[in-house]
């Protein structure tokens, strides 16, 4: 058997019999070097991103309290925004510019907490929800007439919608059990018919369902009609449920038969729609361009002359996106500061524990060196111990990291509307592996020293 043979069974041997002491420092390196993987991995992907998921607007106006509101509400769907905007204003704002296009959002209802954009069907045509990439079908179609809906591609797949299905949407943005809020009100009376399913865009629209302005301003309208006191259809009784929600044209129609039962219905065509009653949440912009850029010089002239109308928030989205950006960094370095010292601290573990070893074996190295082995052969017994744990540490960190990615990108998509590629980057895996290991071999110099020094007559006498 070679000499390196033997050694490495030493060091198996040495491992095994401190196993203890030797997984909490294996797991303390492994902590540490996942801990930094993922969030290298994750900071970057994240703000690309956010980047990405702005597509291809120039300006996004609303009435919410800030840009960076409108932006994470308007097209990361994080809150419905509260303040909407009348359809005169938006028609002044249309009529203000020769806009390339110039595309209304509501938003407000949901479908199990899935949030439901009403808008008009050039959404489709000319926005893009990834810059260069528009949008695509995997079946069906856009929305052509009232009462009708197309589903992103991650509601599809949660709920298994298809197209001809039947559906009913709620008032409000939580996460009940039935078809919309917590308390909220669900649009029985109106089901809305699936007629497109789209492909996943890697963006937050695809946990989002698309349908026409004027199904929302009726079924609104209705609300309201029916309850001219000013009581809020969330105030108001739900309308009776079947077992689950309604999936079918049988199920949307013996909802809606229930609930003309429970109320004297008043019917609203889009004819008899009020001005009051057409609003609307959002409007998406873009300025002209020269075919193959995407930046004009007007962008900043009309957003400063947007900016003086003080009823409404004008936001770039590239610009607030830099801004949250900017402030997730101070805070995302924080975190990998506290990696690397957890990754030091594996490293103090792996010198404590290896100099407490050494103490109880001083007699087993003693008789090594009476076998043959030089001293020099000692100390590269103990350097190679340490290197041992920080390389096993940091293959399973590596492991862990791959699996932290992964929880980290879902709960992103779920909670923010943010898709994210949860690979760890290899490269950043290589650099930070090496990293532990180094460390390792670094925190093993101070045992082996003592390993080395250790005298061969005062460990080979006699116990008494």
């Amino acid at each position: 058997m070679s000499n390196s043979m033997s050694d490495m069974t030493i060091v198996l041997r040495s491992l095994r019999t401190r196993a203890l002491a030797t997984g909490v420092a294996t797991g303390l390196v492994a902590i540490a070097v996942a801990l930094l993987l993922v969030l290298l991995s994750l900071r970057e992907a994240a703000s690309q991103a956010f980047r990405r998921g702005t597509g291809n607007i120039h300006l996004l106006v609303s009435a919410d309290a800030s840009p960076l509101v409108a932006v994470l509400n308007g097209l990361f769907y994080a809150n419905a925004p509260a303040n909407p905007i009348s359809w005169v204003k938006f028609k002044e704002i249309e009529d203000g510019f020769p806009w390339q296009w110039c595309i209304p959002t509501q938003l407000g209802d949901s479908y199990f907490g899935s949030p439901v954009m009403a808008t008009s069907p050039d959404f489709f045509t000319d926005f893009e929800p990834v810059a260069g990439s528009p949008f695509q079908f995997s079946d069906g179609r856009a929305f052509e007439a009232s009462f009708e809906v197309v589903v992103g591609a991650a509601v599809a797949a949660d709920r298994s919608l298809k197209v001809g299905q039947k559906i009913v949407l709620a008032h409000g943005s939580g996460r009940g059990s039935g078809a919309g809020a917590e308390g909220g009100h669900e649009h029985a009376d109106h089901p809305y018919e699936v007629v497109g399913i789209l492909q996943p865009t890697g963006s937050a629209h695809d946990r989002a369902l698309f349908t026409d302005l004027v199904s929302t301003w009726i079924i609104h309208a209705e609300e309201k009609r029916e309850h001219p006191a000013g009581a809020s259809a969330t105030e108001q009784p739900a309308a009776p449920k079947g077992p689950s929600q309604a999936s079918t044209s049988d199920a949307g129609q013996e909802s809606a038969h229930e609930h003309d039962h429970a109320h004297d219905h008043a019917h609203v065509a889009e004819a008899d729609l009020r001005d009051e009653e057409k609003l609307i949440t959002g409007i998406l912009l873009r300025i002209p361009t020269r075919p193959g850029s995407d930046s004009s010089a007007s962008i900043a002239a009309q957003f400063d002359r947007l900016r003086r109308d003080v009823s409404i928030t004008v936001a770039q989205p590239a610009q607030q996106i830099g801004r949250l950006m900017a402030l997730i960094g101070d805070i995302d370095w924080l975190f990998v500061a506290m990696a690397v010292v957890v990754l030091l601290s594996s490293a103090a573990s792996i010198m404590l524990a290896m100099i407490s070893s050494m103490e109880l074996r001083r007699r087993q190295v003693a008789i090594l060196r009476v076998l043959g082995a030089s001293a020099w052969r000692v100390f590269a017994l103990a350097i190679t111990e340490s290197t041992l744990i920080g390389l096993i540490g940091a293959g399973i960190g590596a492991a862990l990291a791959i699996l932290g990615g992964w929880v980290a990108t879902t709960l992103l998509a779920e909670r923010v509307g943010v898709v994210v590629t949860g690979a760890v980057d290899p490269r950043a895996a290589i650099l930070v592996a090496a990293g532990a290991v180094v460390l390792a071999s670094i925190a093993g110099i101070v045992p082996a020293v003592k390993a080395y020094r250790t005298p061969i007559t005062r460990h080979l006498r006699p116990l008494a």
